[in-house]
């Protein structure tokens, strides 16, 4: 039997109201038939969030969640990929997000796109597995790949015209949910065969 509290996964560093949808209720999140978000973008430099936005072509996604206990609005927003692998046939809605640009995003995914599961709001930010939309466990990554580690790729690719220079964790890190460019994805999943640096 599922678990009836409500999650709030990504909620944390969202901006804008949150959705109308009871406490304690558990929803789907189903992208519309030809919706198409339209995010303005205001920096002269594109990056894999902008990108992917206007034109809902992103085949892989990064998003957030909270896998230590915080209660907002008297809920408790935790879940963590050890909580999805838990859930009945490893698979969860994925509510709570509330700024408008992360939203949109969630609409555009489709069904078994790629998605790394990334805890934020802990001791040690980082990617700790692998799902698909709707979503649904797909694996644990072989070894957790640190906020610090992409913040590093990311820094040497933005001198050398890397895969990461643009990633929207950094260009755009208050989204919950983020779009990745294929190469993005790859050199991230990548990482877990190396030693960390």
């Amino acid at each position: 039997m599922p678990n009836p509290r409500k999650r709030r996964a990504g909620a944390a560093g969202a901006a804008g109201p949150d959705s109308k949808r009871p406490a304690g209720k558990r929803t789907k999140t189903r992208k519309p038939t030809g919706t198409s978000a339209r995010v303005g973008d205001s920096s002269p430099e594109k990056t894999s969030a902008s990108k992917n936005c206007g034109n809902n072509q992103s085949s892989y996604w990064l998003m957030k969640s909270e896998p230590q206990s915080r209660i907002e609005k008297g809920v408790d927003v935790k879940f963590s990929i050890e909580d999805l692998k838990a859930e009945p046939k490893q698979t969860a809605c994925w509510d709570g997000v509330r700024n408008y640009q992360a939203r949109n995003f969630l609409r555009a995914m489709k069904l078994e796109q790629k998605a790394f599961f990334y805890h934020s709001n802990c001791k040690e930010p980082g990617i700790a597995g692998l799902v698909k939309v709707d979503v649904q466990f797909v694996r644990l990554m072989k070894r957790y790949i640190t906020l610090t580690e992409l913040k590093a790729n990311h820094q040497a690719h933005k001198a050398t015209g890397g895969p990461l220079k643009n990633m929207a964790l950094f260009t755009h890190p208050r989204l919950s949910v983020q779009p990745l460019t294929p190469e993005e994805f790859e050199f991230i999943l990548s990482l877990e065969e190396k030693e960390p640096s």
